[in-house]
């Protein structure tokens, strides 16, 4: 049976036995038999790294070690709250510091606890530990953003130029239009979507490439 290390948009950690793209790191949540418990974070650094980096190998879920999460690409990492691992990605991180401080009007550099812990507020709801959402209309939204429609929400969707794309755990499929009239629940952290807008680029998974293609007439 897969190992519950796979994230989604919502921010969860399933069992997959789909490969993603990126890794990220919340801490130690699993025991010594691999099995998480009931934290979903240790601490509120996340970030999402490289799968090669100097070419080291890891132990998945190693005892004692930290619980690797792994995410199809970015645009769901940044939607479950995490950002670009200044070590292993580090041009990256460059990237998303200087977007984000165009989206908020920051002339000093935050430092990366800074900007951990205003996304920490973001993404999670101290009382229920819930990800935390926000509502927006769809045609504001930029390319990256993770959002979910009236009437489906269990079904998140990424923002690609004039299109929709549905998120599985395989890939994105089902390209459509983007109805840009509607007011939707944007799962990605609200300063992570001021980023997206001020320019920054997530890694997405491949199959998002045919939708940047013209919808057929």
């Amino acid at each position: 049976m897969p190992l519950q290390n796979r994230m989604t948009p919502f921010g969860e950690i399933v069992s997959s036995p789909a490969r993603g793209l990126l890794m990220g790191n919340r801490g130690i949540l699993h025991n010594d038999d691999r099995r998480l418990g009931t934290a979903r974070w240790q601490h509120p650094h996340w970030v999402v790294c490289r799968l090669d980096w100097k070419g080291r190998r890891q132990e998945v879920m190693r005892p004692g070690a930290y619980t690797q999460l792994f995410f199809l690409d970015e645009a769901v990492a940044l939607a479950a709250g995490h950002r670009p691992c200044a070590h292993c990605r580090r041009a990256d991180y460059e990237a998303f510091v200087s977007a984000w401080m165009v989206a908020g009007g920051r002339s000093a550099r935050p430092r990366a606890a800074e900007i951990d812990w205003q996304l920490h507020r973001e993404r999670v709801d101290p009382a229920t530990r819930r990800q935390v959402t926000h509502t927006a209309p769809l045609g504001t939204l930029p390319d990256g953003t993770f959002v979910t429609l009236p009437g489906k929400p269990g079904a998140p969707c990424l923002v690609l130029g004039r299109k929709l794309l549905t998120w599985t755990a395989e890939g994105y499929r089902g390209a459509r239009p983007r109805p840009d009239g509607l007011e939707v629940v944007v799962l990605t952290p609200r300063t992570t979507v001021g980023a997206l807008a001020a320019g920054f680029r997530p890694q997405l998974h491949p199959s998002a490439e045919p939708a940047r293609a013209p919808l057929a007439s």
